[in-house]
This record gives C-alpha cells, structure tokens and sequence, in this order.
C-alpha cells in the first residue's frame, strides 16, 4: 500500500513532503509493531531500548546521563524507565563508590535473562519485512543517515 492510499490523500506538495510524511506514518507503524511484540513481556519500547543498551555495556555499568544519551527517542524520561526496571527486578541502581552523587546502573540476570527470551523471537518477528531485500535495508539505511546528514 502507498503512503497516499494508508492516508487516503492523493497529491502531496513535494516529494520532500511525501517522503517526510511516509517517514513519520512508517515509523508509528513500526512503533505499534514494537509496542504489539514487547506487551507479552510487560515492557515499553523505550524500557527495552534501556535493557538493550545495558547488555551493551554489560559487565560494565552505566550513569543515568549515558543511558539517556544513547536512547532512541530523545524524549523520554530515563529517570522513570530505571526506576520502573528497577522495580520489576530488571536492573539494580547503586552508589558509586569513588563518587557519592553518581548512581550506577546495571543489567541484572532477570534483565538478561529477558532479553535472550525476546532475541529468541526475532528471527519470527522480523519475518514481517520478508518483501524488503537485504541489499533494499542496506540501501534504505544509508539514505536514513544521508537524512540526518
């Protein structure tokens, strides 16, 4: 389905404005997707895209300020995530030891141990986008980051 027939409109001003416009209603439906897959496990995207960046640096521990700098959407509170991981036993916060005002995350076992589930179902998941080639995902990558330039 075109982007004109999902929104039922015809003509756009530019090509710019249809791309920009595909862009934005793709990745709401990727959002729903994501929302759909992760609801079993009782996490959001953005606690998830918190628990992924964690395993990255795991054995190592992260401050809240790095989290928050390498989340996908900018917007959110990583402050509140934590604290709600934290509460369903996901990740621990800790003193630093050599800084009192720093406060250390880590990824606990649960959290890990969570994440492996959800990595078990994503060659499943991913078969959605079966219809986009390998060489199609290189090239829609490339002029993702061109746009961000």
């Amino acid at each position: 389905m075109t982007i004109g027939e999902a929104i039922q409109q015809r003509k756009f001003n530019t090509e710019h404005e249809k791309a920009i416009i595909n862009i934005l209603y793709t990745g709401s439906w990727l959002d729903t997707l994501t929302i759909q897959r992760l609801k079993k496990h009782s996490i959001s995207p953005q606690q998830f895209n918190v628990l992924r960046i964690l395993r990255g640096s795991h054995p190592g521990k992260l401050m809240l300020a790095e989290i928050a700098n390498r989340m996908i959407d900018k917007n959110s509170n990583a402050t509140r995530l934590v604290e709600k991981l934290r509460v369903k036993g996901f990740v621990k916060r800790e003193l630093c030891e050599s800084n009192r005002r720093q406060v250390d995350i880590e990824i606990t076992k649960k959290g890990l141990d969570l994440l492996l589930e959800i990595d078990s179902e994503t060659d499943s998941w991913l078969g959605q986008f079966k219809n986009v080639t390998k060489a199609e995902m290189t090239e829609l990558n490339r002029l993702l980051d061109k746009l961000r330039g």
